[in-house]
């Protein structure tokens, strides 16, 4: 699909051409009929969400013909792609070849993992850290890949709390470990830039499992190392 003279000469070209491709794409999807093997769906999906974007624009006041916005409902639209790609990803893919046969029974413990997500309420980011503790009983993982169990789950629409319990329960699940703790620590924007308006306001929420949430001393020993508490 062919629309680069359109972005640059006129955007209600180009977001006609895309409204049009969103609905023959759709019309196509509900019907499950035929395929163009030519046509890439994810493209088409990219010029729907776009075409959403640029009706927000339109509503919020904005001219969305003059230059430094022509192209801004496909950069976002591909941005939102990007911010919550966890939608296509599962845990069980990249883990199936990390999972280790390990006789160790000590903790195991990743602090301070990145992670940026959408709040679901405000479609508006949240950012700060995770801290993840795992007890193994016969089986380690990769370390990058408790990160990347991070990444999954946080780019998708998420409030901090069922994030959290994602996290645990997905290495739970696949390592059958002796106990699992999670902590994240994180800054929403919609604390930070509308309601309230508490810059400093901070997010703790916790997911306990197994050990760490039946032994007090390994529940504070995992507390004190991340959080330095206790």
């Amino acid at each position: 699909m062919e629309v680069h003279c359109a972005t640059e000469t006129n955007g209600n070209v180009l977001m006609d051409t895309m409204l049009s491709s969103c609905i023959e794409y759709k019309h196509r999807d509900s019907g499950k009929e035929e395929k163009d093997s030519t046509e890439d769906p994810d493209s088409t999906k990219t010029f729907c969400i776009a075409k959403a974007y640029s009706t927000i624009l339109s509503e919020l006041g904005e001219n969305v013909e003059r230059e430094g916005l022509l192209r801004t409902p496909l950069r976002a639209a591909k941005a939102m792609q990007f911010f919550t790609k966890g939608y296509q990803e599962t845990t069980q893919a990249i883990l199936k070849d990390a999972i280790f046969n390990e006789n160790h029974d000590e903790v195991v413990l990743v602090k301070d993992i990145d992670l940026f997500s959408l709040c679901e309420h405000h479609l508006v980011p949240f950012i700060g850290k995770a801290h993840i503790a795992y007890l193994p009983n016969k089986k380690v993982v990769g370390l990058s890949k408790l990160a990347r169990i991070v990444e999954i789950f946080s780019r998708r629409l998420q409030v901090q709390e069922r994030l959290t319990k994602q996290i645990a329960t997905a290495i739970n699940e696949a390592l059958e470990p002796a106990g699992v703790a999670v902590v994240i620590e994180a800054a929403h924007m919609c604390m930070v830039m509308r309601g309230v308006q508490k810059m400093n306001a901070k997010t703790v929420t916790s997911v306990m499992l197994g050990t760490f949430q039946e032994d007090p001393k390994s529940r504070e020993e995992f507390l004190s190392l991340t959080l330095g508490k206790f």
